[in-house]
């Protein structure tokens, strides 16, 4: 733990923490047919819920601080739990809020795998940046009145051109006035330069490490980029933490 601590405050940021998480095998038939809502937090364990509302607390819900609107969740490196993150975060602030929230796959270099939002990929934010009509016309209602879901969608050989177009402004401010909150789930940034694009339409990023795994020099390096984009970095996660006692002991220390 001391390794990780030191390594986000040497970057100069504060963080939460998630543990890794852990699924029940016999709920996968269930899993199957759950709305996107219920099937994003059955991905979820328990700590990975509570480190989440914390930082739903910290950036949106604390009382005489400017609050954040669009805002991008992007890893250091790929494999570090970014997507899921991304989604626990946007389906437990819709249940904190009354305003709507709308989550959006941004990552066209790794897209999700279609079942982690309990629907097909085909009709989204790459459609949505080659063609006309309002940008409601291509999410969907994700198992809650507020909260929304606009997938990557249908992929092609001009995808990654289009995402750092002049059109991604466009539907970036759409978003902005269409919703009261959107959350972005953006490509990694130690490898590719499309979440540096994205960042700079938003409030902030909110940076996601893995235990053990994110390179102290990758997470400064990455830190400073942002930093000199004048992106603000609204705060990190310590994704994939293994606990070495038992949680509840842990929370004493």
């Amino acid at each position: 733990m001391s390794k990780n601590h030191n390594l986000i405050q040497h970057a100069g940021i504060g963080f939460g923490s998630l543990a890794d998480r852990t699924e029940n095998p016999s709920k996968a038939a269930d899993k199957a047919q759950a709305p996107v809502s219920s099937m994003i937090l059955a991905d979820a364990s328990p700590a990975a819920r509570e480190e989440s509302l914390k930082l739903i607390q910290r950036l949106f819900l604390t009382p005489g601080q400017a609050v954040p609107k669009t805002v991008m969740f992007a890893a250091i490196d790929s494999g570090s739990g970014c997507s899921l993150l991304c989604a626990i975060t946007a389906r437990l602030l819709a249940e904190n809020v009354s305003g709507s929230v709308c989550l959006v796959h941004a990552n066209f270099r790794t897209p999700p795998s279609p079942g982690l939002f309990a629907g097909e990929n085909h009709y989204g934010l790459a459609d949505s940046l080659r063609q006309e009509g309002g940008i409601r016309n291509y999410a969907k209602q994700a198992g809650r009145d507020n909260l929304w879901l606009l997938s990557s969608g249908s992929l092609q050989d001009d995808s990654l051109n289009i995402l750092t177009s002049e059109r991604i402004k466009e539907r970036m401010l759409e978003l902005r006035n269409e919703f009261t909150f959107v959350l972005i789930d953006a490509p990694p940034l130690n490898a590719y330069a499309d979440g540096m694009a994205i960042g700079r339409l938003t409030d902030g990023v909110v940076l996601v490490l893995e235990a053990n795994a994110t390179r102290r020099e990758a997470a400064l390096r990455v830190t400073e980029s942002l930093r000199t984009a004048r992106i603000p970095v609204l705060g990190a996660v310590l994704n994939k933490r293994t606990f070495p006692i038992p949680a509840a002991l842990y929370k004493r220390i």
